[in-house]
């Protein structure tokens, strides 16, 4: 399931915000300030921000100037200002959406959704690529209309992230911090393995692949396209 992270310094928001999304199946990381977001952001992997943007220690904009310095991860502000200009810089400084306090549980959760389909990354529902449709949850692959195939949890989690990216290479660090959650739990080695093990169930053959290719140097790409199918 898609990991959000809620940075708010109202201890009351953030309890309203968790108990909503984590009734959805979301995992769900705190932080009650700006540093704690960043910090929070480093040692987590993090599929979406749900940020405030004023708060003590670093405000919300700081903290998307700085996520935004190395990271596409969606970001929702939340903010007790309604003027227009707002609005505008904060979707400016690399926010994906914005809502304003009071909001509805029900309304962010809808945006929250929203932003994480148009990133591949929405809880439930089958993820699709060209003819690959992967199910998250039943951890199986169905490549056109053959039977699904099954899937280890790290498997489903490094396919998730390139069917996301489908056609474009997508860097080992990024790989590493996805796949195992946290910085420093997965190395090099281990993911030669795991698209080793992956191959083996995707490509035809697995010695000259056609679905999956390595990008020396840089990382790995899913070819999803139609010269690609078996």
């Amino acid at each position: 399931m898609p990991t959000v992270l809620i940075v708010d310094d109202e201890a009351h928001i953030r309890e309203v915000v968790q108990y909503a999304l984590e009734r959805e199946g979301f995992t769900v990381i705190c932080a009650a300030n700006g540093r704690q977001a960043l910090q929070c952001a480093e040692d987590h992997h993090v599929d979406l921000v749900v940020l405030d943007i004023l708060m003590p220690e670093m405000d919300g904009t700081e903290v998307c100037r700085r996520i935004r310095a190395s990271s596409t991860t969606p970001i929702v502000f939340l903010s007790s200002k309604d003027e227009e200009i707002d609005r505008i810089v904060g979707l400016e400084l690399g926010g994906d959406d914005y809502l304003t306090k009071p909001f509805s549980p029900r309304t962010l959760l809808a945006r929250v959704k929203a932003l994480l389909r148009r990133a591949g990354m929405e809880a439930g529902g089958p993820m699709t690529a060209g003819p690959l449709s992967l199910d998250l949850e039943g951890l199986s692959l169905r490549i056109g209309a053959a039977s699904p195939l099954r899937l280890t949890k790290l498997e489903a989690r490094l396919l998730q992230i390139l069917m996301a990216n489908a056609g474009h290479v997508v860097g080992t660090e990024r790989l590493l911090v996805h796949v195992w959650g946290r910085r420093g739990s997965g190395d090099r080695q281990l993911l030669k393995q795991l698209v080793h093990r992956l191959r083996h169930k995707l490509e035809p053959d697995p010695a000259h692949p056609r679905w999956l290719t390595t990008e020396a140097g840089a990382g790995y790409r899913l070819d999803a396209g139609d010269d690609a199918q078996r």
